[in-house]
């Protein structure tokens, strides 16, 4: 029996993909890219917000009606954070859905396919799961996860209904899972969670974030180690000074900021404003030369004065972020700011959204541009048909979300040094030197 994932959605999704998918390829099933040929696809859903919602369900849906009703025999289950968020709804609006696994239950995949289809998992009689998922690599560059669930009540947010209270992962699983993705060929690794700096807060030890990436940028064969989702306030001194110790950690932060405005960030029950915001942008600059840095903004939430969002504007000129990704206020179903009075009105919300992304794109484009005639270090991702060219990426560019590097030659896996001749938005074209 053969079984197929699409994945929605963030990192994090993928890392449960994966996981998920080295059971299946180390069971009795048989793992499959196409979907297309498999008996059994698994669609882990993303759910953060009411677009990604509405584009899991299209995408589960599209599965489900191009299979019926000729194809009755191949099973659709729907994983992740839309069934962690809507439970039993789901079942009643979804009918021809054969299963729903939510983010806590996804461990137990193995005997959910095998209650499905009849077949048995187990390769050899009295097998059992590993206690610890296997990982695989699909390519040069690997997520390993440092935490899951959020502790914080930021007012708009879904992640602690869908993903549960904030859990580090033990340093000793975190560095087990990096070896063993290294030794399968990972290059680059990429550390990830909702929270990456509050790691540590529910174990009774006395490390940090900074002992994790110390650690981690230790092993041998992490050539790039990369941070994101680092929430400001955990940026401290000592993190930064641990990046700016190991050529291997690369200058790169992606930090959620939310909003500049003092008020706008205590109704959405946060710290901080545009004052300290600079400062600490000022601080890590300065820590870490030549950083790039990366942050995503929220327009329109209710409240949002003209005053605030021109305020947002400058702020984002002051800033200068290298990235920056801009989302129009959605009201989320159980968040209490979906219930707050002054709510703005959807046109409004998408307008501002818009001017902060013009405004951010020029500023981007802008700073990649001057990248033109420096050297830089590629990590090569392969070749792209599309582009006729071998791709890649610089230290600046995080996988899937920031541009890529167009270069003349190179093979997977390589980290090549190359001069930068020209710049397309946010993609760089190089030489190999």
């Amino acid at each position: 029996m053969s079984v197929a994932f699409v994945t929605l959605g963030c990192p994090k999704n993928e890392v449960d993909s994966d996981r998920m998918a080295a059971a299946v390829a180390g069971s009795a099933y048989h793992l499959v890219d196409d979907p297309a040929r498999a008996d059994v696809v698994v669609v882990n859903t993303c759910s953060f917000i009411q677009e990604a919602t509405e584009e899991s369900i299209a995408t589960v849906l599209d599965y489900a009606h191009r299979w019926a009703p000729e194809n009755k025999s191949r099973k659709l289950i729907v994983a992740g954070c839309m069934p962690s968020r809507y439970g039993s709804q789901l079942g009643q609006a979804m009918a021809e859905i054969d299963a729903f696994l939510p983010v806590s239950d996804e461990g137990g995949l193995l005997p959910l396919l095998a209650d499905l289809t009849g077949v048995d998992w187990r390769a050899t009689e009295g097998a059992s799961p590993s206690p610890v998922a296997q990982r695989t690599v699909s390519g040069p560059s690997a997520y390993v996860q440092v935490s899951d669930g959020c502790h914080r009540a930021c007012t708009y947010c879904t992640i602690p209904a869908i993903r549960g209270p904030y859990r580090s992962r033990i340093l000793a699983d975190i560095v087990a899972e990096t070896v063993e993705l290294v030794g399968k060929g990972a290059r680059e690794i990429v550390l990830i969670g909702q929270d990456i700096t509050s790691w540590g807060r529910d174990l009774e030890c006395s490390n940090t974030i900074a002992d994790v990436v110390e650690t981690v940028a230790r092993i041998e064969g992490v050539r790039w180690l990369r941070l994101m989702y680092a929430q400001p306030d955990g940026i401290t001194d000592e993190l930064l000074d641990v990046m700016a110790a190991h050529d291997n950690i690369v200058g790169y932060l992606d930090m959620p900021l939310q909003h500049a405005s003092g008020d706008v960030l205590r109704r959405m029950a946060r710290r901080g404003d545009a004052t300290e915001y600079l400062a600490l942008i000022s601080r890590i600059r300065a820590k870490v030369p030549d950083i790039a840095l990366r942050t995503t903004l929220i327009a329109g939430f209710p409240g949002e004065t003209p005053s605030d969002a021109k305020l947002l504007q400058r702020f984002v000129v002051d800033a200068g972020f290298d990235y920056l990704g801009v989302f129009p206020f959605s009201p989320e179903e159980g968040t209490p700011a979906a219930g707050f009075t002054q709510q703005i009105p959807v046109r409004t919300r998408r307008a501002r959204a818009q001017r902060l992304r013009d405004l951010a794109d020029q500023i981007g484009v802008m700073r990649v541009s001057r990248r033109v005639g420096e050297m830089i270090e590629v990590l090569v991702e392969g070749y792209d048909s599309e582009e006729d060219s071998v791709v890649g990426r610089w230290r600046g560019q995080a996988p899937e979300i920031d541009g890529i590097v167009l270069l003349d030659r190179g093979d997977e896996g390589d980290i090549v040094l190359a001069r930068v001749t020209d710049s397309y938005g946010y993609d760089l074209e190089a030489e190999v030197i």
